[in-house]
C-alpha cells in the first residue's frame, strides 16, 4: 500500500508528545506499507532538541529515511518571528477560519502536495492534524485519514475556563468555539478519523454526527522504557518530566512547586524533587537555585535514568487534551505514579491498583507520603504499572492494530 503522510512537524526525535506518536506510527506502518512524507519544519520545536536547525534536519532525514521517503520539508511563514505570530493571531479574529487553521496555510506546502499527487498514486493520504485540512482538496479521490492528537477545540475551551487574563480568556473561548464549528464541518469529509482515546472519541461524538471514528491510543516503546536499577528503599525523591513551556506542564509545575511541595516538606524530611524538561521558566530556575532540595535539569538527552531512580512520579496536570505520553513512559518504567485524573485521561489507570489519583494538595501529600514509606505498596504499583504498559500500550501491539486498520479501510 502507498501512503502519503502530511505532517505539521518533522516527526523526529521521538522525545516527547506528538513527536513520539507520529514517529512510531510511521515506523510501525512502514513494516508493511510504503510512506511518502511532506512535513512542516517547526523551528522552535527543532531548536528544543538540536543546537543547530540544519544539523537537526540532517539527522532527522537520516533516521526517518529508514521508514519513509521524504518528499519535502517546508518552513512555516509565521515562524519568522513572534511579531508574525501575533499579527496572524489578531488577523484570525476577523478571517473565515480560526488561527489553528490559518497558521499552516502555505503555497509552498500546497505545491509539494500537488506535485506528490501528480507523480504518484496513493491508496491513503494521512493528515496528521486538522490544521492541514486546507490541503485536502488537493488529494483527489484517495482515502483520507485525519489524526487528532487532541480534541483541539475542547483543549482551547478548557483553557478559557482557567485563564485569568480577560483578553486571553476571550481569545481562547472564541478560538475554541470557532474551531469546534470547523471540526463539525470538516471531520465528516474524511474516510476515517483517528483519536488518541475513547474519551476523545466521546467528546467528538457530543457535537459531530455521522462520523467514522476509531481510537488508536498513544503508546510506549516498552523495550526502550523499562525498569533498570530502580529506586532504593531509602530514596525519597520525586520527579516531574515534560516540556516546561507547554502551558499545562507549566501550570502543573507551578502547582507542584508552590502548593504541593511546601505542604509535603512540612511532613517529610530529606526529600528531593527533580523537574526534568526543556525550556523551564526563569522564575522556576531561580526558585530552584534558592532551594537545595529542588533540581531543575533543563533538557536532558535521556530522561530514563531520572525516572528510574525516583521513588514517585508526580503529574499534577489539570489541563490539556489527548493522552499524556509522559504517563505511559512512567508506566513502562515501572514507577509509582501520583497524578491528577485529567493527567491520566484516556489511560486505563485504576486508582490504588496502577497508580494513585489526586486533585487537592492534601490528596497529593497523603499519597506521596504513603508511597515513600510503604515499600510494599510502592512495589505493588510499580509492578502493576509495567504490566499495564505491556498489555495495553506497547507500540508493537498498537502498530499491528494500526496496519490492520489502514488495510481494512482500503479493502472495504
Amino acid at each position: 500500500m502507498k501512503i502519503l503522510w502530511l505532517s505539521h512537524i518533522v516527526p523526529y526525535p521521538p522525545k516527547a508528545g506528538l513527536l513520539l506518536r507520529a514517529y512510531n506510527m510511521i515506523k510501525e506502518l512502514s513494516q508493511e506499507h510504503e510512506i511518502d512524507l511532506i512535513a512542516f519544519n517547526q523551528k522552535n520545536l527543532m531548536n528544543t532538541y538540536f543546537k543547530d536547525i540544519e544539523q537537526g534536519l540532517a539527522e532527522s532525514k537520516k533516521v526517518l529515511s529508514q521508514y519513509c521517503n521524504i518528499l519535502d520539508i517546508v518552513d512555516i511563514e509565521s515562524d519568522k518571528s513572534t511579531t508574525h505570530k501575533i499579527l496572524l493571531a489578531l488577523k484570525s479574529l476577523v478571517t473565515k477560519d480560526p488561527y489553528t487553521i490559518n497558521w499552516l496555510k502555505s503555497k509552498t506546502y500546497a505545491q509539494a502536495v500537488s506535485k506528490a499527487i501528480q507523480d504518484q498514486s496513493y491508496d491513503i493520504v494521512h493528515f496528521d492534524t486538522i490544521s492541514l485540512h486546507p490541503f485536502k482538496h488537493l488529494v483527489g479521490q484517495s482515502h483520507t485519514i485525519l489524526d487528532h492528537h487532541n480534541v483541539e477545540s475542547d483543549l482551547l475551551l478548557r483553557r478559557a475556563t482557567i485563564e485569568t487574563n480577560v483578553l486571553k480568556k476571550f481569545y481562547y473561548r472564541q478560538e475554541g468555539n470557532r474551531l469546534q464549528t470547523y471540526e463539525k464541518s470538516v471531520c465528516p469529509e474524511y474516510s476515517l478519523n483517528i483519536t488518541c482515546s475513547k474519551l476523545d472519541t466521546e467528546r467528538f461524538n457530543q457535537f459531530i454526527d455521522n462520523i467514522e471514528m476509531v481510537d488508536i491510543p498513544n503508546g510506549v516503546d516498552i523495550d526502550f522504557f523499562k525498569p533498570e536499577h530502580g529506586s532504593d528503599a531509602n530514596n525519597k525523591s520525586l520527579i516531574f518530566a515534560g516540556t516546561l513551556d507547554w502551558y499545562p506542564n507549566k501550570l502543573a509545575v507551578e502547582f507542584l512547586v508552590h502548593e504541593i511541595w511546601p505542604a509535603l516538606c512540612k511532613k517529610e524530611s530529606d526529600i528531593h524533587l527533580y523537574i526534568v524538561g526543556s525550556n523551564p521558566a526563569t522564575d522556576l530556575v531561580e526558585f530552584a537555585n534558592k532551594n537545595s532540595n529542588i533540581t531543575v535539569t533543563g533538557f536532558v538527552d535521556d530522561v530514563r535514568p531520572y525516572i528510574d531512580s525516583a521513588s514517585v512520579y508526580v503529574c499534577p496536570i489539570k489541563d490539556g487534551g489527548g493522552t499524556k505520553l509522559k504517563i505511559l513512559d512512567a508506566l513502562a518504567m515501572g514507577k509509582a505514579i501520583v497524578a491528577d485524573p485529567i493527567a491520566v485521561e484516556g489511560i486505563d489507570i485504576t486508582h490504588t491498583h496502577d497508580g494513585y489519583l489526586a486533585s487537592s494538595v492534601e490528596e497529593y501529600v497523603s499519597a506521596i507520603s504513603r508511597l515513600l514509606h510503604d515499600k510494599t505498596e510502592r512495589r505493588k504499583l510499580e509492578t502493576n504499572a509495567r504490566i499495564l504498559a505491556e498489555n495495553k500500550y506497547a507500540y508493537s501491539m498498537l502498530g499491528k492494530n494500526l496496519r490492520n486498520l489502514y488495510s481494512n479501510l482500503v479493502n472495504k
